[in-house]
Protein backbone atom coordinates (compact mmCIF):
# COMPACT_ATOMS: atom_id res chain seq x y z
CA UNK A 1 0.00 0.00 0.00
CA UNK A 2 0.93 3.09 -0.97
CA UNK A 3 1.14 6.76 1.42
CA UNK A 4 1.01 9.87 -0.32
CA UNK A 5 2.99 12.52 1.45
CA UNK A 6 1.39 15.15 3.64
CA UNK A 7 -1.59 12.70 4.43
CA UNK A 8 -2.66 8.77 5.34
CA UNK A 9 -4.13 7.08 1.91
CA UNK A 10 -5.55 3.55 2.17
CA UNK A 11 -6.90 1.71 -0.14
CA UNK A 12 -9.43 -0.77 0.07
CA UNK A 13 -11.69 -2.81 -1.95
CA UNK A 14 -14.84 -5.97 -1.53
CA UNK A 15 -17.87 -6.62 -3.09
CA UNK A 16 -19.61 -3.76 -1.70
CA UNK A 17 -17.40 -0.49 -2.72
CA UNK A 18 -14.31 0.40 -2.55
CA UNK A 19 -13.02 3.49 -0.41
CA UNK A 20 -9.79 5.61 0.86
CA UNK A 21 -9.03 6.42 4.13
CA UNK A 22 -8.09 9.74 4.33
CA UNK A 23 -9.23 13.25 5.78
CA UNK A 24 -11.48 14.01 3.24
CA UNK A 25 -13.42 10.70 3.11
CA UNK A 26 -13.86 10.54 6.51
CA UNK A 27 -15.41 14.34 6.47
CA UNK A 28 -17.59 12.97 3.70
CA UNK A 29 -18.92 10.74 5.37
CA UNK A 30 -20.08 12.47 8.63
CA UNK A 31 -23.78 13.19 9.91
CA UNK A 32 -24.42 17.37 10.64
CA UNK A 33 -22.90 18.57 14.21
CA UNK A 34 -25.08 19.02 17.40
CA UNK A 35 -26.15 22.92 18.55
CA UNK A 36 -23.60 23.78 21.09
CA UNK A 37 -23.15 27.09 23.13
CA UNK A 38 -19.08 28.42 23.35
CA UNK A 39 -20.02 29.50 26.75
CA UNK A 40 -21.17 26.49 28.26
CA UNK A 41 -19.82 22.65 28.19
CA UNK A 42 -21.87 20.05 26.27
CA UNK A 43 -22.11 18.08 29.38
CA UNK A 44 -20.56 17.16 32.52
CA UNK A 45 -21.03 14.45 34.81
CA UNK A 46 -19.48 12.62 38.46
CA UNK A 47 -18.36 9.13 38.10
CA UNK A 48 -16.32 6.95 40.52
CA UNK A 49 -13.15 6.24 39.64
CA UNK A 50 -10.00 4.13 41.59
CA UNK A 51 -6.94 6.54 42.07
CA UNK A 52 -3.51 5.32 42.40
CA UNK A 53 -4.02 5.16 45.88
CA UNK A 54 -6.15 2.44 45.63
CA UNK A 55 -9.37 4.54 47.10
CA UNK A 56 -12.26 4.27 45.08
CA UNK A 57 -13.64 8.07 44.95
CA UNK A 58 -15.36 10.69 42.99
CA UNK A 59 -14.57 12.30 39.70
CA UNK A 60 -15.97 15.70 38.17
CA UNK A 61 -15.47 14.73 34.31
CA UNK A 62 -16.16 18.33 32.27
CA UNK A 63 -16.59 17.75 28.63
CA UNK A 64 -15.67 21.27 26.87
CA UNK A 65 -17.41 23.24 24.15
CA UNK A 66 -14.24 23.52 21.70
CA UNK A 67 -13.34 23.53 18.56
CA UNK A 68 -13.16 20.75 16.32
CA UNK A 69 -9.30 18.82 16.53
CA UNK A 70 -7.28 19.03 13.28
CA UNK A 71 -6.99 15.49 13.02
CA UNK A 72 -9.36 13.15 11.74
CA UNK A 73 -9.33 9.89 13.41
CA UNK A 74 -11.05 7.23 11.62
CA UNK A 75 -13.22 6.13 14.46
CA UNK A 76 -13.84 9.48 16.28
CA UNK A 77 -17.09 11.04 17.15
CA UNK A 78 -16.04 13.72 19.46
CA UNK A 79 -16.67 16.24 16.22
CA UNK A 80 -20.02 16.05 16.56
CA UNK A 81 -20.12 18.12 19.68
CA UNK A 82 -17.59 20.80 18.34
CA UNK A 83 -17.35 24.44 16.78
CA UNK A 84 -16.15 24.99 13.47
CA UNK A 85 -13.86 27.98 14.30
CA UNK A 86 -11.67 28.52 17.72
CA UNK A 87 -13.65 29.57 21.08
CA UNK A 88 -12.82 32.63 22.03
CA UNK A 89 -10.32 33.68 24.48
CA UNK A 90 -12.04 33.09 28.02
CA UNK A 91 -14.57 30.33 26.96
CA UNK A 92 -13.15 27.70 28.53
CA UNK A 93 -12.51 29.05 31.80
CA UNK A 94 -15.96 29.97 31.75
CA UNK A 95 -17.54 26.69 31.18
CA UNK A 96 -15.42 25.07 33.82
CA UNK A 97 -16.28 28.08 36.25
CA UNK A 98 -20.03 27.64 35.13
CA UNK A 99 -19.79 23.51 35.14
CA UNK A 100 -18.12 23.76 38.68
CA UNK A 101 -21.09 25.68 39.89
CA UNK A 102 -23.46 22.50 39.11
CA UNK A 103 -21.42 20.22 40.13
CA UNK A 104 -20.60 18.38 43.93
CA UNK A 105 -17.43 19.16 45.23
CA UNK A 106 -14.76 16.13 44.82
CA UNK A 107 -11.25 15.60 44.33
CA UNK A 108 -10.38 15.11 40.81
CA UNK A 109 -11.54 16.60 38.00
CA UNK A 110 -10.86 15.42 33.85
CA UNK A 111 -11.20 18.39 31.46
CA UNK A 112 -11.97 16.41 27.99
CA UNK A 113 -12.19 19.36 25.39
CA UNK A 114 -12.74 16.79 22.04
CA UNK A 115 -9.21 17.04 21.10
CA UNK A 116 -6.13 18.29 22.55
CA UNK A 117 -5.65 20.57 25.55
CA UNK A 118 -2.76 21.71 24.71
CA UNK A 119 -3.40 22.71 20.95
CA UNK A 120 -3.08 26.57 21.46
CA UNK A 121 -5.92 26.76 18.78
CA UNK A 122 -8.50 24.92 21.46
CA UNK A 123 -7.30 26.15 24.75
CA UNK A 124 -5.74 29.67 24.43
CA UNK A 125 -1.97 29.95 26.81
CA UNK A 126 -3.78 32.99 27.69
CA UNK A 127 -6.34 31.17 29.61
CA UNK A 128 -3.50 28.79 31.66
CA UNK A 129 -3.80 30.85 34.92
CA UNK A 130 -7.65 31.43 35.24
CA UNK A 131 -7.99 27.22 34.85
CA UNK A 132 -5.34 27.05 37.09
CA UNK A 133 -7.10 29.11 39.69
CA UNK A 134 -10.57 27.67 39.16
CA UNK A 135 -9.44 24.26 39.32
CA UNK A 136 -7.00 25.04 42.66
CA UNK A 137 -8.89 23.18 45.37
CA UNK A 138 -8.84 19.53 43.39
CA UNK A 139 -5.85 17.19 44.41
CA UNK A 140 -5.77 16.01 40.48
CA UNK A 141 -6.68 16.99 37.14
CA UNK A 142 -6.48 15.09 34.30
CA UNK A 143 -6.51 16.74 30.52
CA UNK A 144 -6.26 15.26 26.78
CA UNK A 145 -3.80 15.78 23.93
CA UNK A 146 -2.65 14.30 20.50
CA UNK A 147 1.17 13.03 21.41
CA UNK A 148 2.58 15.60 18.55
CA UNK A 149 1.41 18.50 21.13
CA UNK A 150 3.25 17.12 24.39
CA UNK A 151 5.90 19.78 24.97
CA UNK A 152 6.48 22.72 27.13
CA UNK A 153 3.14 23.85 27.21
CA UNK A 154 2.44 21.16 29.50
CA UNK A 155 5.15 22.21 31.84
CA UNK A 156 4.31 25.91 32.27
CA UNK A 157 0.66 24.28 32.65
CA UNK A 158 1.81 22.35 35.83
CA UNK A 159 4.04 24.61 37.31
CA UNK A 160 0.53 27.18 37.28
CA UNK A 161 -1.18 23.66 39.06
CA UNK A 162 -1.79 23.30 42.34
CA UNK A 163 -3.77 19.53 41.82
CA UNK A 164 -0.97 16.93 40.29
CA UNK A 165 -1.42 17.09 36.08
CA UNK A 166 -2.18 13.91 34.61
CA UNK A 167 -2.23 13.67 30.34
CA UNK A 168 -4.31 11.60 28.91
CA UNK A 169 -3.25 10.18 25.30
CA UNK A 170 -4.88 7.96 22.73
CA UNK A 171 -2.76 5.52 21.63
CA UNK A 172 -5.12 3.42 20.60
CA UNK A 173 -3.29 0.45 19.16
CA UNK A 174 -0.06 -1.36 19.32
CA UNK A 175 -0.03 -2.27 15.83
CA UNK A 176 1.92 0.34 13.80
CA UNK A 177 -0.06 -0.94 10.49
CA UNK A 178 -3.80 -0.48 11.66
CA UNK A 179 -2.54 2.92 13.47
CA UNK A 180 -1.53 4.62 10.51
CA UNK A 181 -4.86 3.23 8.55
CA UNK A 182 -6.85 5.02 11.63
CA UNK A 183 -4.91 8.59 9.91
CA UNK A 184 -4.15 9.58 13.25
CA UNK A 185 -1.16 10.53 12.07
CA UNK A 186 1.44 9.47 14.29
CA UNK A 187 3.54 6.36 15.32
CA UNK A 188 4.23 4.84 17.82
CA UNK A 189 7.66 6.31 18.18
CA UNK A 190 5.51 9.59 18.97
CA UNK A 191 3.35 7.94 21.43
CA UNK A 192 6.36 6.97 23.51
CA UNK A 193 8.65 9.71 23.21
CA UNK A 194 5.69 11.98 24.40
CA UNK A 195 5.47 9.13 27.76
CA UNK A 196 8.93 9.92 28.03
CA UNK A 197 8.62 13.64 27.95
CA UNK A 198 6.10 13.01 30.86
CA UNK A 199 8.10 10.85 32.86
CA UNK A 200 11.33 12.95 33.18
CA UNK A 201 8.71 15.32 34.27
CA UNK A 202 7.36 13.46 36.96
CA UNK A 203 3.66 14.19 35.36
CA UNK A 204 1.73 11.20 34.87
CA UNK A 205 0.19 9.45 32.11
CA UNK A 206 -2.83 7.26 30.81
CA UNK A 207 -3.55 5.72 27.18
CA UNK A 208 -7.05 5.42 25.65
CA UNK A 209 -6.73 2.23 23.17
CA UNK A 210 -9.66 0.96 20.68
CA UNK A 211 -11.00 -2.45 20.70
CA UNK A 212 -11.78 -4.07 18.23
CA UNK A 213 -9.83 -2.66 15.48
CA UNK A 214 -11.09 -2.36 12.24
CA UNK A 215 -9.61 -4.89 9.48
CA UNK A 216 -8.73 -7.33 11.96
CA UNK A 217 -10.64 -10.68 13.03
CA UNK A 218 -11.50 -11.58 16.62
CA UNK A 219 -8.55 -13.90 17.62
CA UNK A 220 -6.22 -11.20 15.92
CA UNK A 221 -8.20 -7.90 17.80
CA UNK A 222 -7.64 -10.29 21.16
CA UNK A 223 -3.86 -10.35 20.40
CA UNK A 224 -2.93 -7.18 19.66
CA UNK A 225 -5.16 -5.71 22.45
CA UNK A 226 -2.56 -7.67 24.74
CA UNK A 227 -0.11 -6.32 22.53
CA UNK A 228 -1.22 -3.20 23.09
CA UNK A 229 -1.57 -3.31 26.87
CA UNK A 230 1.81 -4.59 27.32
CA UNK A 231 3.42 -1.98 25.16
CA UNK A 232 1.76 0.32 27.19
CA UNK A 233 2.75 -0.43 30.75
CA UNK A 234 6.38 -0.95 29.08
CA UNK A 235 6.80 2.81 28.09
CA UNK A 236 5.54 3.74 31.46
CA UNK A 237 2.04 4.55 31.00
CA UNK A 238 0.26 4.46 35.00
CA UNK A 239 -3.40 4.14 33.18
CA UNK A 240 -4.71 2.16 30.76
CA UNK A 241 -8.54 2.64 29.71
CA UNK A 242 -9.99 0.29 26.64
CA UNK A 243 -12.37 2.12 24.74
CA UNK A 244 -14.86 -0.57 22.87
CA UNK A 245 -15.03 0.78 19.28
CA UNK A 246 -18.41 2.14 17.99
CA UNK A 247 -20.28 2.90 15.33
CA UNK A 248 -22.23 6.59 14.37
CA UNK A 249 -19.63 8.59 13.17
CA UNK A 250 -20.38 7.63 8.98
CA UNK A 251 -17.14 6.12 8.46
CA UNK A 252 -17.05 3.03 11.00
CA UNK A 253 -20.78 2.52 9.58
CA UNK A 254 -19.10 2.00 6.12
CA UNK A 255 -16.42 -0.37 7.71
CA UNK A 256 -19.15 -2.17 8.91
CA UNK A 257 -21.48 -2.68 6.35
CA UNK A 258 -18.26 -3.53 4.33
CA UNK A 259 -17.02 -6.30 6.75
CA UNK A 260 -14.16 -4.54 7.61
CA UNK A 261 -15.19 -4.00 11.07
CA UNK A 262 -17.65 -5.85 14.27
CA UNK A 263 -18.96 -4.49 16.62
CA UNK A 264 -17.51 -5.57 20.15
CA UNK A 265 -19.18 -8.18 22.82
CA UNK A 266 -19.19 -7.83 26.26
CA UNK A 267 -17.67 -10.90 26.98
CA UNK A 268 -14.69 -9.76 24.84
CA UNK A 269 -14.19 -6.83 27.06
CA UNK A 270 -13.82 -8.56 29.55
CA UNK A 271 -11.47 -11.28 27.83
CA UNK A 272 -9.10 -7.86 27.71
CA UNK A 273 -9.52 -6.34 31.23
CA UNK A 274 -8.96 -10.01 33.11
CA UNK A 275 -5.67 -9.73 31.17
CA UNK A 276 -4.45 -6.10 31.91
CA UNK A 277 -5.39 -6.62 35.32
CA UNK A 278 -3.88 -9.55 35.24
CA UNK A 279 -0.65 -8.01 34.78
CA UNK A 280 -0.46 -6.04 38.38
CA UNK A 281 1.19 -3.05 35.92
CA UNK A 282 -1.18 -0.19 37.11
CA UNK A 283 -4.84 0.39 36.75
CA UNK A 284 -7.04 -0.49 33.90
CA UNK A 285 -10.46 0.64 33.06
CA UNK A 286 -13.09 -0.46 30.33
CA UNK A 287 -15.07 2.68 29.44
CA UNK A 288 -18.39 1.00 30.26
CA UNK A 289 -20.38 3.64 28.68
CA UNK A 290 -23.51 2.58 26.20
CA UNK A 291 -22.24 -0.81 26.84
CA UNK A 292 -25.91 -1.84 26.90
CA UNK A 293 -26.28 -1.01 23.20
CA UNK A 294 -23.76 -3.26 21.75
CA UNK A 295 -24.23 -7.24 21.02
CA UNK A 296 -24.57 -9.58 23.88
CA UNK A 297 -26.43 -11.89 25.22
CA UNK A 298 -29.51 -10.39 26.47
CA UNK A 299 -29.41 -12.57 29.79
CA UNK A 300 -26.41 -11.75 31.01
CA UNK A 301 -25.66 -8.56 29.91
CA UNK A 302 -26.41 -6.88 32.56
CA UNK A 303 -24.16 -8.93 34.19
CA UNK A 304 -21.15 -8.57 32.35
CA UNK A 305 -21.75 -4.67 32.15
CA UNK A 306 -21.91 -5.12 36.31
CA UNK A 307 -18.85 -7.52 36.73
CA UNK A 308 -16.94 -4.76 34.34
CA UNK A 309 -17.82 -1.58 36.60
CA UNK A 310 -16.42 -4.25 39.55
CA UNK A 311 -13.39 -4.85 37.98
CA UNK A 312 -12.50 -1.22 36.99
CA UNK A 313 -13.17 -0.09 40.70
CA UNK A 314 -11.59 -2.74 42.24
CA UNK A 315 -8.62 -3.76 40.11
CA UNK A 316 -9.19 -7.04 40.67
CA UNK A 317 -10.81 -10.12 38.24
CA UNK A 318 -14.30 -10.50 38.90
CA UNK A 319 -16.31 -13.71 39.19
CA UNK A 320 -17.32 -15.25 36.27
CA UNK A 321 -20.53 -15.33 34.86
CA UNK A 322 -21.89 -18.42 34.18
CA UNK A 323 -24.83 -18.45 31.12
CA UNK A 324 -25.61 -20.09 28.27
CA UNK A 325 -24.28 -17.92 25.71
CA UNK A 326 -20.48 -19.32 27.34
CA UNK A 327 -21.55 -23.01 25.88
Amino acid sequence: MKKLTGKSFYPFMNKHEEYQISDNWIISKRGRKNSVNSEKPYAFLVEKERTFSGEIEDTSVIFLTNKECPYHCLMCDLWKNTTDKPVPVGAIPTQIEWALKQMPQVKHLKLYNSGSFFDEGAIPVEDYPRIADLVKNFETVIVESHEKLIENKCLEFRDMLKPELEVAIGLETANPEILQKLNKKTTLFNFEESIQFLTKHRIRSRAFMLFPLPFLSESKNLYWAKKTIDYAFSVGVGTCVVIPTRTGNGAMNVLLKNGDFRLPDISFLEKIHEYGIGLNAGNIFVDVWDLDKLPGCQKCKDQRISRLNFMNLNQQIGERIECECNF
